[in-house]
Order: C-alpha cells, then structure tokens, then sequence
C-alpha cells in the first residue's frame, strides 16, 4: 500500500535525460510508465516531457483541489494561436473551451442531456441496437473486432440521439477518421518535437485529409436543418437556436462545428472504448459472465431492454461500473494553473501543466480493497471507497462530463441488449490498453459472436 497521505511531498521522477526529460519512455508506453511511477514514488510527481514540466496527481485530495475546489484556478489547455492535443480535431468546443465561451456553451447544451430525457433517448439507442446486430446473423461463429464494432454501434447511437440522422454509411470514414486525428492529436501533446502541421508530411497530409472530411460532414448537417428547417427537439436544433443572453446573437458556424464535432467525437469514443472494454472484462471472468446471462434471461426473458429494466439490472450495472474502475475512457485528466497556487500544499506556478491519474485513483490500495481485480459484487456489497474522488470516470467539479446521464444508460443498455443475444468468446491470447486521449485495446479484441438461446417470453 502507498503511504503518500496528506501532507504531500512533491517527487522529481528519476531518469530524466538532457533535453528530452522523460519522454523516450513515456512515448513508448504512456499509461504503463506513468503507472510505474505512480506505484514506484508516490501520489505527486513531477517529469519532463522535451522542455514541458508536468505534475502528475494520484490522491483523491488532490483531484478534489484541482478539479473541484479550486477548478476556476485550474484551465483548460487551449490556445487558438497554437492550439495542441484534442483542441487540434475538436477547436474550441466544450471539451476544450475555458471561461465564458465555456460556461456560455455549457448552459446551451446542458439541456438536451437532462436526465428527463434519458428515457426517451433510451428507446432509439434500443433501436439502434437491434439494428446493428441484427447485421450480426452472418458472422455467427466467426471471430470479430469487438472494438470496432463497439466503435460503430456507439457512433451510430450518438448520430440518431443527438442529430436524428443515421451515419450508418459513413460509419468506416468516421471511424478512420477519429482514430487517425485522435492519434494525432495525442502525439502532438507530449511530442513537443513534432512539425506544424502545415509542413506536407505524410502523416500531417493524413491528418488534413481526415479532417477536412469530418467538417464536411458536421458542415452538411448544418446546411441541412437549415435548409430544411426541420425541427427535431435534438442537439442540433438547440444549436442552431441558442442565442446569447446578452447579445442575442446565435453561434458562428465554427462555434457550431466545435459543439457538433465535441459531441460527436466525445459522445461516442468514451463509451465505445468502456464496452469493448467490458466484453473483456466478462469474457475473462466467466463467473461473472454467467451471473450477468441469468440476470438477463430472468429480468428480460427475451425481449428488448428499455430504460425502466435498468433498475431491474444491478449487476449489469455493476459490471459497467467495475470496468469504468480499471479502464476509464479518460485515464489521465490535463489542466493548467492559471495563476500560482497551491495543491495539497504543494506550490504550483502559473502555467503549470497538471495531470490528474484518473486510472491510478481507480487503483488506489489506500482506498480499494483488490484494487487490480475486476470484481463487480463491490458495486452491489455496498463497497465505496473512502474519498468520492477516487473514482471519477466522468470526471468531478463544475467541468465533469455534460454527458454523464446520457452514458450511465447508454452503457448498461446496449450491455443488457447484445448479452441477452451473444456469448461474446475471446478469440486472442493478450490484450493490451493504449492510450490515445481515450484508453483503447490496442489493436482491437477479437471475439466470437456465439448466439445464446433467448428464453422464450411468456405469452400470459
């Protein structure tokens, strides 16, 4: 067990090199290295990246100070003059914005994700489902890529619910498109070598390319509500009509691409990845997998799950909470010290880039009892770690994920949907996480899609 508590010594990780600092290691293996350094040093730690400091924070007080107590101190990272990291695919949305635009978009699109809607919102992310696996008869038997296919169904479900549009034949460009910019965009923030993006590399021609295809896309959508005008109550209809309290103006087409994109991207790629993580998860716990069929075939009985079996399906919720614990989408959280502060009575100076190791909070001995083992019953026995900020798969403080309500029905029901169908078999020997932004499997997870038998309903 750790025995960094309060008050906190700020450790300088050893090995640093001239001129790169930290980053030949961190480059190769970056969830794994900081992971290291955390279980080796302790829960405040600083390294270099090239002539980038940063401070990586593991302690539950810690994140409390910085996401919550202090979070007016502790900024985005985002400048329009250069911007890096995430800012270069989504621009200045809500993911990426500080300050008023912040706040001022956060009050537009808070909205549409109320939990008063979830339910209706529950019916058309089913229907998607069925619709995607549906797709599935032919492969019976046969290994697939869950990831993609998580990908994809994910993508699908966010079109639907928050454009009213399917994205169905777009749905491979889009998904080489996000993982191409988001590798991009994760190599150019602890890459502080690379060149601009303007310089014709392969790599920056690809990742011109890509984007410019995604714009078109977010750019056709608008153009067609508007030409349309159709009104559909969705997130795009909210966009299209906010104005500012102020100034009564609308959003700039651009502000309206940044908020699109965010959703879009976000809105997909963080559940995406949990599910995909979660089939594993179950595939190698088969004591777990069994548990989680029979409280399917019990509850459901072989119909389609709706909002109202939620409540009905503890473990399943369970289990997508205990995979949120050991692979959370956002394993790692940036800020920047807007001005000198203090963190656990640590000095920061103005400027300071911050990392708040969300997969190493997740882990903590000092508040989680097996921390590396996948046991969902911790869930159910009632088991909460002594600090609430010891898990935040959605982050914590005013900037937690405006998405929470949306993915905490999400992922139980297309969970509760495809478990009910398939008992999804691994098909490799190793899986290994990777971080780009949100943490995938590397190279995806081949599974068996082996059909169940559905309990037949009863017909009283």
């Amino acid at each position: 067990m750790l025995d960094s508590v309060p008050p906190f010594t700020l450790v300088d990780v050893p090995g640093s090199v001239p001129l790169l600092g930290h980053l030949p290691g961190f480059k190769k293996r970056p969830l794994e290295t900081m992971f290291g350094w955390w279980r080796q040093h302790g829960d405040a730690l600083r390294f270099r990246l090239g002539p980038k400091t940063l401070h990586l924070f593991s302690h539950p007080d810690l994140a409390e100070e910085i996401l919550v107590q202090q979070s007016d101190r502790f900024v985005k990272v985002y400048d329009p003059r250069r911007p890096v990291g995430l800012a270069l695919v989504l621009g200045n949305g809500l993911v990426t914005s500080s300050g008023e635009v912040w706040k001022r978009h956060r009050r537009i699109i808070q909205p549409v994700f109320h939990r008063s809607r979830m339910a209706a919102m529950a019916d058309r992310m089913a229907q998607v489902g069925e619709q995607r696996i549906a797709g599935w008869a032919d492969r019976e038997g046969q290994p697939v890529d869950i990831a993609t296919e998580m990908m994809q169904l994910a993508l699908e479900v966010i079109s639907q619910t928050m454009f009213t549009t399917s994205m169905a034949q777009h749905i491979k460009h889009i998904s080489r498109a996000l993982r191409v910019s988001l590798k991009y965009a994760f190599d150019s923030f602890h890459n502080p070598l690379r060149l601009p993006s303007w310089v014709p590399t392969p790599r920056n021609r690809e990742f011109r390319s890509v984007m410019q295809f995604m714009d078109g896309l977010i750019y056709g959508l608008l153009a067609e509500r508007r030409r349309t005008g159709a009104t559909h109550g969705d997130l795009l209809d909210l966009l299209l009509q906010a104005r500012d309290e102020e100034t009564g103006a609308g959003l700039s087409d651009q502000e309206l691409r940044d908020e699109a994109l965010t959703i879009f991207a976000a809105g997909h790629e963080t559940t995406a990845n949990a599910l995909a993580w979660t089939w594993y998860l179950l595939a190698t716990h088969p004591e777990a997998k069994a548990r989680f069929h029979d409280e399917l075939d019990r509850v459901l009985q072989g119909r389609t799950p709706t909002a109202d079996d939620l409540q009905h399906l503890p473990y399943t919720r369970a289990i997508f909470d205990e995979s949120l614990r050991l692979y959370p989408p956002a394993p790692a959280v940036q800020r920047k010290a807007a001005t000198s502060t203090t963190v656990g009575g640590l000095p920061l100076p103005a400027g300071a880039l911050v990392l708040v190791g969300t997969y190493n909070l997740h882990r903590h001995p000092a508040f989680w009892s097996n921390p590396d083992q996948f046991l969902p019953e911790r869930w159910l026995n009632g088991e909460r770690p002594a600090s609430r900020y010891a898990y935040l798969p959605f982050g914590a403080g005013p900037r937690a994920c405006v998405g929470i309500h949306f993915a905490s029905v999400e992922g139980p029901l297309l969970l509760a949907l495809i478990g009910r169908r398939y008992d999804l078999q691994l098909a490799q020997e190793t899986v290994e996480p990777e971080l780009m932004v949100t943490l995938r499997p590397k190279g995806g997870i081949r599974m068996m899609l082996q059909p169940r038998r559905v309990p037949v309903v009863s017909a009283l």
